[in-house]
């Protein structure tokens, strides 16, 4: 164990039962200090994310930037009224008295977070973890390494080691913290990690939130209307060339219209990203070396490429990529692809259907693109996902009304706005009983009161 990562964990914890981060007012003031400093970096974290994945500066910007402000500016204006105590109805056993909910801090929470959207994913947790009144030690995905530079920039600048800081290093660095004790841990990546932290975690039993990923289906019926269809479907798989865990993973498409749509999705990628993606400014890259090669191995040898398949290791380029009826068995239908691989697959009825959704139950998302009302809800009732979106693709993240998170093997535990609040805070049931009466009934002897039990029943059932 790293003496360093433990000394750093006292401080916080000392700073944390010292009860001086209880002053709300005090951490929404550096939540607005901290919304400056993002405004005041902005030209850097854009080139940080262009220099870690070729990020388009608008791409960028809507997908890390906006959702960080939107976060930012929720929490800003709520927190305050959201930590009030929340008043329930009291018992009438317990008469007289007034019951409540006090949302309270965990303490000491260490987010883990990925390389693909490096800025959000890491800075939207920690936004909710400090609003709520955690310490947090954020360890970034060491891919990134340019916004990881830039996290621990604007982290440090806006607070001390003792509320927020950024530990930087390798998946060692990682398993040492794991080794210490928290009070929560929010984690951000893959699957197999996830059940690596949830094992450290459940040595503690440390609480945990694990936002995984799995292989999302996009189902498209007959009755879709496949104009807007295949560029809603391209916008979804592509954006972040396809390194996106709500990306639809593969189409299963109605064999009546298989071919118009594979037709309207080419026509769509090359309005994109022209007929050149390799030179659109428009289309990101491979995080590393060893993504490329895997994301290659999934396809190179497919004699099924209906679209693509050119790549340059130099660059990190894959280009967008479509594979027509792969069979099941194959590693790009057993594994999450997470780059920019379409495979295209069909079916005729609902068994043909089930099939192919059986093969990679509870996942993080589920699309379908449907004009059939019962159609849509009978796969909505039948299967278990994440979340999901009735035509359109992974615009389910951006609504922080809504709970973000999986089940299953896509994760455990969900966030965004008012879902994070919840999330970084554990209730404690209080009951303020009244001292002007107390009834007798509850006392010994008990003799000659089962009968009053026995009437006050139908009061309370």
């Amino acid at each position: 164990m790293d003496t360093d990562y433990q000394k750093l964990q006292n401080k916080q914890i000392n700073f944390f039962n010292q009860r001086r981060w209880d002053d709300v007012y005090y951490r929404v003031a550096l939540l607005e200090k901290l919304k400056t400093s993002i405004e005041t970096h902005e030209d850097e974290i854009i080139k940080a994310l262009h220099k870690d994945l070729k990020k388009p500066p608008a791409e960028a910007y809507a997908t890390e930037l906006l959702v960080v402000y939107k976060e930012l500016n929720t929490f800003i204006k709520k927190i305050k009224n959201w930590q009030k105590p929340t008043y329930k109805l009291p018992s009438l056993i317990n008469f007289p008295s007034v019951d409540f909910i006090h949302h309270k801090a965990w303490g000491q929470v260490l987010i883990i977070s990925p390389w693909n959207y490096p800025f959000q994913l890491a800075i939207n947790p920690l936004i909710a973890a400090l609003a709520c009144g955690n310490t947090v030690i954020l360890k970034p995905s060491e891919f990134s390494t340019h916004t990881c530079a830039i996290l621990k920039k604007i982290i440090g600048l806006v607070f001390s080691e003792e509320i927020a800081q950024v530990c930087l290093g390798d998946a060692g660095v990682a398993s040492k913290l794991l080794a210490l004790k928290w009070d929560y841990i929010f984690f951000t990546g893959s699957v197999k990690v996830g059940k690596i932290v949830a094992e450290a975690a459940a040595k503690n039993l440390t609480p945990t939130t694990l936002e995984l990923g799995g292989k999302n289906p996009c189902i498209v019926d007959s009755s879709a209307k496949l104009d807007i269809a295949a560029k809603r479907i391209v916008w979804g798989k592509f954006i972040n060339a396809g390194q996106t865990c709500i990306a639809p993973d593969y189409l299963i498409v109605h064999e009546n219209i298989k071919n118009q749509l594979v037709e309207k999705i080419i026509a769509e990628i090359k309005n994109f990203y022209g007929n050149q993606p390799n030179e659109s400014p428009d289309f990101a890259r491979i995080i590393n070396l060893k993504h490329f090669q895997r994301l290659i191995q999934l396809f190179h040898h497919q004699e099924n490429i209906r679209y693509g398949g050119k790549y340059n290791e130099d660059d990190l380029y894959i280009s967008p990529t479509i594979l027509i009826s792969p069979d099941l068995n194959d590693e790009v239908m057993q594994q999450e692809i997470f780059g920019p691989i379409l495979p295209i697959l069909t079916f005729a009825d609902q068994n043909e259907l089930h099939h192919v959704l059986k093969n990679h139950p509870t996942p993080l998302s589920f699309y379908i693109f449907t004009e059939n009302r019962y159609f849509s809800n009978q796969l909505l009732q039948k299967y278990k996902f994440g979340g999901a979106v009735l035509n359109d693709t992974i615009v389910h993240f951006i609504n922080d009304r809504l709970p973000f998170g999986g089940v299953g093997n896509s994760g455990v535990g969900s966030y965004h706005g008012k879902h994070s609040f919840f999330t970084f805070t554990r209730k404690t049931s209080v009951v303020d009983r009244k001292t002007w009466l107390d009834i007798k009934v509850k006392y010994a002897p008990y003799a000659g009161k089962l009968d009053l039990l026995r009437r006050v029943k139908k009061w309370i059932t």
